[in-house]
């Protein structure tokens, strides 16, 4: 895979967004998050189970912000972060740039400060790495999809193949910046 193929990679691929050790993010200077929601925190169209307010709530605790940012029409990214007490962007246009950058606004942190997390290559992780944001990639919580995205899958396939070949060990419940280990 060439360099300039490695936009697609994640800087980490962790199994879920509830288990990554959000603490250990706080210690290194992490302030703000922007998280996919389908399929990321919950399965598609599904509003937010306790488990995402829990997390939502304990990210607070921590001091950290967040914003969910979605491809999705208002109505269900409004909801899921009321539900959870989150900004939110809708329509986000990934893998463009201007979804992470208002997201960015909302939680009034920089790309230096703010981790990325979604389940998608070609839409959540190649968009936070051209905005220059730290992404990690989680395994989707349902591998029943819409068509769509089972079609993006196939092509997420060789990049995944990749990717793991470099990475051994991937999806593992760490996340790593610039060479350091920050452990669950």
């Amino acid at each position: 895979m060439s360099k300039r193929n490695k936009i697609f990679y994640p800087k980490v691929w962790a199994d879920s967004a509830y288990g990554l050790p959000y603490e250990h993010m706080v210690e290194k200077g992490i302030q703000g998050l922007i998280f996919d929601v389908d399929n990321t925190l919950a399965l598609h169209d599904a509003p937010a189970d306790e488990r995402a307010v829990a997390l939502f709530a304990y990210l607070r605790q921590l001091g950290l912000k967040t914003c969910l940012l979605s491809n999705n029409k208002e109505p269900r990214v409004k909801a899921f972060a009321q539900a959870v007490g989150a900004h939110y962007v809708f329509k986000g246009g990934k893998p463009g740039v201007r979804g992470y950058q208002e997201s960015m606004e909302r939680m009034g942190t920089d790309r230096r400060h703010t981790v990325a997390v979604g389940d998608q290559l070609f839409t959540d992780i190649l968009g936070a790495n051209r905005a220059g944001i730290y992404s990690i990639l989680v395994t989707p919580i349902d591998p029943r999809e819409e068509i769509q995205i089972v079609l993006k899958r196939y092509l997420e396939r060789p990049v995944l193949w990749a990717y793991k070949k470099s990475h051994p060990g991937e999806p593992i419940a760490t996340v790593q910046r610039e060479g350091e280990r920050w452990q669950r």
